[in-house]
Order: C-alpha cells, then structure tokens, then sequence
C-alpha cells in the first residue's frame, strides 16, 4: 500500500511581495524626472544630491545641485579647493556642516579609492561624513545594489502600510530597520528599485500632512488606511520652527561671510543681530563646527583648511 503523500505546505510570501509591484509599477509611470535619476549621473551625482536632499526639498535643491556639480563634476575637483568654498556654494541650503561633510568625503575619496566613488557599502560608510542612510542610498541608487534605504519618506510609507500608523517615530528604530530588511525585495536591480520608489511615493502621495490616498498604488492593502486612520498617539513629533532660533541667526552670519569673499571684521556681524548674546552664541557654534574661522585683530572667514 502506498503511504499517503505528505501535504506540501503552502509557500509563504515575504511581507513586502504584495507591494513591490504596484509601488515600483506607479513609480515608473509617475517618477518625477530628477538630473540625479539619469543614467549618465554618476555616483558622484548621487552622492552630492543625497546630502544636499536631507532636510531640503527637492525644489531648493535643484539649482545648488546644478551649480555644485558644474563646478566641481568630481570628487578631487572638490577636495582641490577650499572647505570655505563648498560652504558658500552650499548657499541658502541650510545645515551648512552638510557642505563641510561633503568636502571632507570628496577628500577621502580622492585620497583612498583614486578619485572614484567606492562602490561597497563598508567603505562608503567609511568615508567622512556618511552614515548608514547616505551609504545604503548611494550603494543603491548609484550602484543598484540591494541596501535598506529609510529616510523620512520611506519610514512614514512603511508606518502607515505596514505597522498601521500614521508616523514613525521621531527618530530610526531597530524595529523599523528589521522591518525595512523584511520588505526588501530579494533581486538586487528590484531592491533598488523599490528603495526609489517607496520614497517618491512618501514624497509625492503619502505625504505627511496632506496624504491623497485616491492616488496611491497600495491603498487598499494599507493597514492605516483600513483600520480608519487613527490618530497618532506617541511623542509630539518634532516641530520645524526656524524664526528666532540659533540657527536663524548662524544663517545671517554666514551670509554676510559667504558674500564678503575677503575677511569681514566683528562690526560687520554684529550688525546681524541685535541680541548680542543669541549672536555670539551663535557665532562661536559656528566656528566650533568649523565653519567659520577666526582671524587675529577681530577678523572672520570661511574656512581654508
């Protein structure tokens, strides 16, 4: 008598199957088209704009890109010129330590891999400056390869149609880079492209106050969406207020220091601000960063060195 067959257990999806295709289907047919996305872009065009991108909308962004990379169209080109230079290209951006990340990382490159972007993610995570989101992000969009990218974006994408949501939380979890591991796609060239398009769908559709829900490829599947859009209940999510604060007036200081393109005595910056605590406070952050460089007889610059 033959022995009965044995039940074949039913194959299991990996949690992200059924979202692959629909978000990386809409992202082909409504991906904006930035200069960074095209073929001919480079790793060192990916890299620049995944620094300039943090923090900035792509819409400010833009312009300094362009002129950035006119300039400077590669690693050492940057490196041969001064910090203080790359601090006032950076322009209005915000977060100017970024351009000063950027220099350093430029350096590096040119010093340890010959001038070219490196390709493994250990020795981009290496390189001055770089984190594990800005690694994971070139490695992917420059090199296709197949990296967890979460920045803000993705992070709300997955809250909402994974974990149920409406925002993550203030800051990177390891729960949610478990997560984020969990719904990467096994193919390495459907990895990177689901990393580029869970984040323009967080940019363009799932967005974090006004989400158009009617527009998105995985609504009906949103476990947010279905259990009727709670409210967030956790910590009060960080506020963006700019007016009055530090970094208003370390803004003004550096504007005068960018425009002037020779050293600018203490009247000159005093004039920025009237409150002469919050104005030396900030002036003194700045060149604790490294950003401005102090000279004798009361003199400021941008960096040389």
């Amino acid at each position: 008598m033959t022995a009965p067959t044995k039940p074949t257990a039913p194959t299991r999806n990996t949690p992200g199957e059924n979202l692959h295709t629909p978000v990386i289907d809409w992202f082909e047919e409504h991906a904006r088209d930035l200069p960074w996305r095209h073929p001919d872009a480079g790793p060192w065009a990916v890299m620049v704009s995944e620094f300039m991108l943090q923090q900035t909308p792509v819409n400010r962004v833009l312009p300094v890109y362009e002129h950035w990379l006119a300039r400077w169209p590669r690693p050492a080109d940057l490196a041969q010129d001064a910090p203080g230079e790359a601090v006032r290209a950076w322009g209005r951006l915000g977060y100017p330590r970024r351009a000063l990340r950027l220099h350093g990382a430029a350096v590096a490159i040119t010093e340890r891999h010959g001038g070219d972007v490196p390709t493994e993610h250990a020795q981009l995570l290496a390189l001055p400056g770089i984190g594990e989101y800005t690694a994971a992000a070139v490695a992917s969009f420059a090199y296709g390869q197949r990296h967890p990218v979460l920045d803000t974006n993705v992070r709300r994408v997955f809250a909402r149609a994974v974990t149920g949501v409406q925002y993550p939380p203030n800051a990177t979890t390891a729960a949610e880079r478990k997560l984020a591991r969990a719904l990467l796609p096994e193919s390495e060239s459907t990895a990177s492209r689901w990393a580029a398009a869970s984040m323009e769908l967080g940019a363009l559709v799932c967005t974090a106050k006004n989400e158009t829900c009617h527009r998105c490829p995985i609504a009906a599947q949103c476990a947010w969406r279905l259990a009727g859009k709670p409210e967030h209940d956790g910590p009060p999510r960080k506020g963006q207020t700019y007016a009055g604060t530090d970094r208003q007036v370390r803004g003004k200081l550096l504007a005068v220091l960018r425009e002037a393109h020779v050293p600018v005595p203490q009247t000159a910056l005093d004039r920025v601000w009237d409150e002469p605590v919050q104005r030396g406070r900030a002036l003194d952050g700045l060149v604790a960063d490294g950003l401005v460089e102090p000279l004798p007889g009361g003199l400021y610059r941008l960096p040389l060195t």
